[in-house]
């Protein structure tokens, strides 16, 4: 059997017009800020307007441990909130945006697929409203604003070998990690060591994804720590006078994006931190309007459970005074055989033995969701066609010994028709009563809290922090940033910080290397292994196999 791209089904889908899925979701035009036929912004003016109305339930989407198999989890989430509606309940999805880098690299875009995606995907995953360029022309607004001020005299003290902030560039291109800035001449700056991430690991964005409003935004932008003085002292953007300008330059780029499901489900599109190197969720600002929008909102959190969904609780809850009601935790025969041992090329074939070796890393994502987080969890199951009668039933057997339910889940084929018995799971979940606890205290020492993650979420045996990373440790405690919840910068593939060691490892030590402060943001970020704020493209990248023609239509985009 053939199957259509992505792209087939989404460019031969009929949308409906941005103002008719503004009607589903009670939207009044008052608040829509059209970009085109298919796209607009909802003035952040809607929630302070809407206050007092209550909120739905909130649902989080998260996986199992990543492989090169697919899980599927953006799939599910758009399936899903599209099935709600298919057994009669008001839903709406909040997604992160995609990035350029992986779009045109090797991960794909991030706007579900088959049957279940949001669209226009060419838009969303190309230039869509403009935010990551303002995000990341607000970061470089920075960046040459402090080298100015020190071209300019350097009346703060800036010690030019301190500087912590660095360019932003939404693209893949290890070229830019490590560079050297201001040569040629007096007149063109002061020499110095320079380096360019990619907008979804810069602070701004992470800033603008856990802003409240404008004026959070702007305070947390005037935070933001771009180096040290001389005698070690903090330098932030405020210090610079550049939060004004920043903001202004975000002031749109902070309103959620309104688009819509191949179903006309509403969906939010909006922010797009990384899940292994920043918070991994979409903004909380269309978190909360989804909330007032529908009964059920669907949102998801980057990665496995043990990046993703950590961070939203510890991270995006914490500050937003957000509690899931139920959680979706997306694995795949085929992605629990990898973990079990089988080879990729293999992972069509019945194989029972590497599934029951495969099994640990998804229960352990159940344990920590209902045991250490307290929340309702049913596991859904992305079917694939050779996905046999037996390894289904060892699947939904093991989930059930731990009290968790199993739903199939065939949106990917059937869009919300194949996903009613698990959005009948959620929406039973939902009813249940339930306490979201933190893996950590908040007022815990910052390697105290390490500890609780490494320990409480990835059974390993402890962290070991670097002398330099020690170093930083109680430079930061003594800066008053000791209080902040810790966002873990590890591989996505492993529960420990080697991705070698798939399925379920214990006793493992994560070796942090590197503490850094995101003031504005309010997070510590604990660097691991040989993650890189600014990825490579692979020797084919997809951006090859990308064409348009002579009318405009995008080809190969999945």
């Amino acid at each position: 059997m053939e199957y259509k791209s992505d792209i087939q089904i989404a460019q031969e889908a009929t949308m409906r017009h941005i103002r008719d899925i503004a009607a589903v979701a009670g939207i009044d035009e008052k608040y829509l800020e059209q970009y085109g036929n298919y796209k607009a912004k909802i003035d952040y003016k809607y929630l302070t307007d809407n206050r007092d109305k209550p909120n739905g339930k909130l649902v989080l989407v998260t996986a199992i441990s990543p492989t090169p198999a697919g899980e599927g989890k953006s799939t599910t989430t758009v399936g899903l909130a599209d099935a709600l509606r298919a057994i009669g309940k008001n839903s709406v999805v909040a997604l992160r945006e995609p990035s350029l880098g992986p779009v045109f690299g090797v991960k794909g875009g991030a706007t579900g697929g088959g049957y279940a995606q949001v669209v226009p995907m060419e838009d969303i995953n190309l230039h869509f409203t403009g935010d990551f360029h303002a995000i990341g022309a607000a970061n470089n607004l920075l960046a040459a604003m402090l080298d100015n001020h020190i071209h300019q005299g350097n009346t703060l003290g800036i010690d030019s070998r301190k500087i912590t902030w660095k360019r932003a560039v939404d693209m893949n291109d290890r070229q830019l990690r490590f560079i050297v800035s201001g040569l040629n001449g007096k007149t063109n700056g002061v020499p110095r060591e320079d380096g360019f991430d990619i907008v979804v690991a810069s602070e701004v964005m992470a800033v603008l994804c856990l802003s409240a409003d404008i004026t959070d935004l702007k305070a947390r932008l005037g935070r933001m720590i771009v180096g040290y003085t001389f005698d070690d002292k903090p330098v932030t953007a405020a210090d610079l006078k550049a939060h004004g300008a920043m903001a202004a330059l975000l002031k749109d780029a902070l309103k959620p994006n309104l688009v819509q499901t191949l179903e006309g489900t509403p969906a939010l599109i909006h922010g797009g931190p990384f899940a292994n190197i920043a918070h991994g969720c979409n903004s909380v600002t269309a978190t909360k309007m989804a909330l007032k929008l529908g009964d059920y909102a669907i949102t998801e959190a980057g990665f496995g459970a043990d990046l993703g969904a950590e961070k939203f609780i510890d991270i995006k809850c914490r500050v937003a005074e957000l509690s899931p009601d139920a959680v979706v935790i997306v694995a795949t025969v085929r992605a629990l055989k990898h973990h079990g041992g089988a080879k990729k090329e293999d992972l069509n074939t019945p194989n029972m033995v590497a599934l029951e070796k495969g099994l640990p890393n998804l229960l352990r994502h159940v344990e920590n969701i209902t045991q250490v987080f307290g929340l309702p969890a049913v596991v859904a199951i992305n079917r694939f066609p050779t996905d046999t009668t037996e390894e289904l039933a060892l699947v939904e057997e093991k989930c059930r010994q731990l009290g968790v339910n199993v739903a199939l889940s065939e949106v990917w084929g059937k869009g919300g028709k194949g996903g009613e018995a698990l959005a009948k799971e959620v929406v039973r979940l939902c009813e249940t009563k339930s306490s979201m606890a933190y893996a950590y205290d908040a007022d815990a020492t910052i390697e105290t809290k390490l500890n609780a993650i490494v320990q409480k979420i990835y059974r390993g045996a402890e962290v070991a922090l670097t002398p330099e990373a020690k170093r930083q440790s109680r430079r930061l405690t003594a800066l008053g940033f000791g209080v902040l919840p810790i966002c873990m910068a590890k591989t996505q593939y492993s529960f420990s910080d080697d991705a070698n060691l798939r399925c379920a490892p214990e006793g493992f030590t994560v070796t942090v290397r590197n503490l850094k402060v995101s003031a504005g943001a309010g997070f510590i970020v604990a660097i691991t292994g040989d993650i890189m704020t600014m990825p490579g493209l692979p020797k084919v990248p997809s951006s090859e196999k990308i064409d348009v023609d002579s009318t405009g239509r995008i080809s190969g985009l999945f």
